[in-house]
């Protein structure tokens, strides 16, 4: 079998962070492949916001139009392939190779796979989760302001007051009420009950320390869900938000070494996103805290430009 073509990079991952990447390092004519396997942690979201140009825009729509912008103008391949090994070969380079054992080789990786969301195991939960229970209210809420009451689960990564204080100010800018949900944790529930809120909120903030025992949508049109507690007491909220603990999509952490933070994330160097490996690049939701669309394009923006500049430099050096 004839060796692979040796590309300047391989990028892993399809969305924001991978097409931005992608984006950046053909003006500087560097050659790549980009792989997408389809899998998105925004798949369910109708609509994305805060991107310059695109809000309200179905993630899908973004997608495509950014990977037609690519195509029409510049030397890029796109392969829908799911990367299931990558290693440091003895020249340098990277190989990787695809579920139907296809095999690249790059000089240069980049990380871009996103993230899973780690869902606690409650009854109808996954599948209010993205429809009705939203991990931020900058990407979602907007649309459901105003409404009565609105629930904060306060366990997983929302189980510090900082966290608790800033969603919970988050939540009441565009809800009338606040309903804190501890799951039946009594030490938290006092932390949450002793914060000093803001006195013009305070008296709209209420904390539920009962356990949860299923959720379930009340509308196909809107966010609204229903939260039934373990003794059969039951709230309508018009929207849930929670944030959980996370895993990284696919087994390249592991395989390459990469050191990754206190939230699971992959730990990049500033101001371009190298990783603690020599070659290997990261950018998206999997190499940061703060998970949304803008932050994932800058990030890939940040990692194409450390690219550039060292496969220019290596380049350089054995010419």
């Amino acid at each position: 079998m004839a060796p692979p073509k040796v590309v300047d990079v391989l990028i892993i991952g399809g969305g924001p962070a991978g097409l931005a990447v992608a984006s950046t390092i053909v003006r500087q004519l560097q050659t790549g492949i980009l792989f997408d396997s389809g899998v998105y942690r925004n798949a369910r979201a109708h609509h994305m916001h805060g991107v310059v140009g695109f809000d309200h825009v179905a993630p899908e729509t973004f997608r495509m139009k950014s990977k037609g912008d690519i195509l029409r103008r510049y030397d890029m391949e796109f392969k829908r392939a799911y990367i299931e090994t990558i290693k440091k070969l003895d020249n340098g380079n990277f190989q990787a190779t695809d579920g139907w054992a296809n095999v690249y080789e790059g000089r240069k990786v980049v990380i871009a796979t996103g993230v899973k969301d780690i869902l606690p195991q409650i009854e109808g939960f996954d599948f209010c989760w993205g429809r009705a229970v939203f991990p931020n209210l900058l990407c979602h809420g907007y649309e459901d302001q105003g409404g009565d009451s609105a629930g904060l689960f306060a366990f997983a990564m929302f189980d510090n007051l900082e966290t608790v204080s800033q969603i919970g100010n988050t939540a009441l800018q565009l809800s009338k009420n606040l309903r804190i949900y501890t799951n039946g944790n009594e030490e938290f529930t006092s932390q949450i009950q002793a914060n000093a809120w803001r006195p013009d909120f305070k008296s709209r903030v209420t904390i539920e320390k009962r356990c949860i025992r299923s959720l379930r949508m009340l509308s196909d049109d809107t966010s609204q869900v229903l939260v039934t507690l373990d003794d059969g007491t039951q709230f309508e909220e018009s929207y849930v938000v929670y944030h959980p603990p996370i895993e990284i999509n696919g087994p390249f952490v592991k395989q390459l070494g990469l050191e990754t933070g206190a939230q699971g994330e992959i730990k990049v160097s500033s101001p371009f996103n190298e990783t603690s490996v020599p070659g290997v690049f990261a950018a998206g939701d999997a190499a940061s805290q703060i998970r949304m669309v803008p932050n994932a394009i800058y990030g890939g923006s940040l990692a194409g430009n450390g690219l550039i500049t060292q496969l220019q430099a290596e380049k350089a050096q054995t010419s």
